[in-house]
C-alpha cells in the first residue's frame, strides 16, 4: 500500500472522510446461543454473582482484579448498585441461556466515541464460565456489537502483564499484542506493568468468520469437546 504525504513531503496516514463519531454502547441486552449479556442489575445479579463467584475452589481469580472478593453478599451487592449505574465502565452481567443464572460480568471501558475506540475489561468469569464456548460467544457478541452495530475502529484489552491467562485468552480471541506500558498503574499496592492488545476494524472480519465457525455446533463431539481450535479456524479464513 502506498503512503500518502502532504505538501511537505511528510507521509500521512489514510483519509477518513466520511469518518464521524460513534454511537456510545447502549444499555441493551446481546442474544447469543449459548448466552446473554444484560446490563448489570445488583437487584437481580447480586446473589447469583455472589454464588458463582463463592463456587470457586479458592480466589486466584481476584488476584489481577482492583478489588477483593466481598465478605458478604450485601456487601457485594452494594458494590454492583454503584457499577450499574456507571456509564464507563458499562457493565453488563453474562447470564447461561438455558437456566438464565449469572456466570459472570464484563464492561465496556475507556469509551471513545471520537475516535472509535473502546475496551473491553472489568472481565470476571465464574467456574462455569471459564474455557467454555459461552465465554467465546460473550467476547463475539461484544465484539460484534462494537464493530458491526456501532462502527467503531479499534477494540482494545488490556491486562497485567504478569497475568498469563489473560494475555493466552486475548491471543485465542485475535487480539494482536501492542507491547507492555511499564509502571502503568498501582493496583492493591502492587506497580503494574500493563500488556496492550487490539483489534481493529481491518482485522474484524477474519475473526468474525473464526468466531462464527468456532461456535457452529458441528465444531463439537457429543461431549461438548471441540474439534477445532478457534485460532486454525481464523487462520483458515480466506
Amino acid at each position: 500500500m502506498s503512503v500518502r504525504v502532504n505538501e511537505f513531503g511528510q507521509p500521512i496516514g489514510p483519509a477518513l472522510p466520511d469518518w464521524t463519531p460513534r454511537p456510545r454502547p447502549p444499555r441493551t441486552p446481546l442474544e447469543g446461543r449459548t448466552c446473554r449479556i444484560v446490563p448489570l442489575d445488583a437487584v437481580a445479579h447480586a446473589a447469583g454473582l455472589f454464588a458463582t463467584y463463592s463456587a470457586a475452589v479458592d480466589r486466584r481469580s481476584w488476584t489481577y482484579l482492583p478489588d477483593e472478593m466481598p465478605e458478604s453478599e450485601a456487601a457485594f451487592r452494594n458494590r454492583l448498585e454503584a457499577r450499574a449505574e456507571s456509564e464507563d465502565p458499562l457493565f453488563y452481567t453474562i447470564l447461561d441461556r438455558r437456566s438464565g443464572s449469572p456466570l459472570g460480568v464484563a464492561s465496556y471501558l475507556r469509551i471513545d466515541p471520537g475516535n472509535g475506540v473502546i475496551e473491553v475489561g472489568h472481565l470476571h468469569f465464574g467456574p462455569k464460565l471459564q474455557r467454555s464456548p459461552a465465554s467465546t460467544e460473550a467476547m463475539a457478541l461484544m465484539m460484534a456489537r462494537a464493530f458491526d452495530e456501532l462502527g467503531y475502529r479499534r477494540y482494545e484489552w488490556k491486562c497485567d502483564s504478569l497475568n498469563a491467562p489473560s494475555r493466552a485468552a486475548a491471543l485465542r480471541l485475535g487480539f494482536t499484542f501492542e507491547g507492555v506500558f511499564r509502571n502503568a498503574v498501582v493496583v492493591k499496592g502492587r506497580s503494574r506493568d500493563t500488556a496492550w492488545f487490539s483489534i481493529t476494524d481491518a482485522d474484524w472480519p477474519r475473526a468474525r468468520a473464526g468466531f462464527a465457525a468456532w461456535l457452529d455446533p458441528t465444531n463439537f463431539d457429543a461431549e461438548g469437546r471441540q474439534i477445532r481450535g478457534l485460532a486454525d479456524l481464523r487462520a483458515a479464513v480466506g
